[in-house]
């Protein structure tokens, strides 16, 4: 990769596809094409291409403003990792691949993805923290919603049993690669919600929104054992009273506010 390229806006007044064709006959570049201009990007010098734009916009008549820069060729690459970091919430240290374990804290990799959950949300982070203090040894444990698998994958590093699931396919394919990044395994998963469970848990885990805890709440609280816990998050602060309503025939352990988002901590 070359230190600079340059890059060419032409941002003409008529006949705009006229020249996006002759800029893309003038450089063997892809170009970008916006509301009002068009722009090529190049590693040679794109002096020559901008004077044929003028030259034939002379020619038919037609003003067309051209700006021409070189600019520093930066690896995108590179500067996206840099920007990624990492976070600490509770026991747990989430990390993109890239970035060196931390030795005090239990590891746990996520790389960005389409899914959510990447430690860094006000919900996820509020949920590792419940995680940290609420999930035991050889608990079982669901992860409604499961997203980036980012929540089974701190209970599951707990030693506890885990099943996941999603109404979202890639999410549970994104949680599948993420078990397998973190090299950890997970017992059972489905795609649908807590209504297909087959049994009951320890522990279940619900980051999802509100109207959505509110509309599943019976199914989440039969899928509880009897002094399970439940975790649920994704709840603005200004919807928590009607998600506390259908669930007030448990027992509130903890309620978590970080910014305008709620956890709440419920024993059956």
């Amino acid at each position: 990769m070359t230190e600079y390229y340059y890059e060419l806006i032409i941002k003409p007044q008529d006949h705009y596809d006229t020249f996006a064709d002759l800029l893309v006959n003038l450089t063997d570049n892809a170009i970008e094409e916006l509301e009002d201009s068009i722009i090529a990007r190049s590693e040679e010098d794109l002096s020559d291409v901008e004077f044929g734009i003028k030259e034939f916009a002379k020619a038919i008549n037609v003003k067309c403003e051209t700006t021409l820069e070189k600019k520093e060729n930066i690896d995108w690459i590179k500067h996206y990792q840099e920007a990624v970091k990492a976070v600490e919430v509770g026991k747990f240290f989430i990390r993109p691949s890239w970035v060196e374990k931390n030795e005090n804290k239990i590891d746990i990799i996520i790389d960005p993805a389409l899914s959510f959950g990447s430690g860094h949300h006000e919900t996820t982070s509020s949920c590792l923290e419940a995680i940290s203090d609420y999930v035991k040894k050889d608990n079982t444990v669901l992860d409604v919603g499961t997203g980036s698998g980012i929540l089974a994958i701190a209970a599951a590093k707990l030693q506890a049993k885990v099943d996941i699931c999603d109404t979202d396919e890639v999410c549970i394919k994104d949680t599948i690669s993420n078990f397998l990044l973190n090299n950890i395994n997970y017992e059972h998963s489905w795609l649908g919600s807590a209504n297909n469970a087959e049994k009951k848990y320890d522990v279940v885990i619900a980051n999802i929104v509100a109207d959505v805890l509110v509309f599943i709440a019976k199914d989440l609280k039969k899928c509880l054992n009897d002094d399970g816990i439940l975790i649920i998050s994704g709840i603005l602060d200004k919807h928590i009273d009607k998600v506390l309503k259908k669930f007030n025939d448990l027992e509130q352990l903890q309620l978590i506010h970080k910014n305008e988002w709620m956890t709440v901590v419920f024993k059956k």
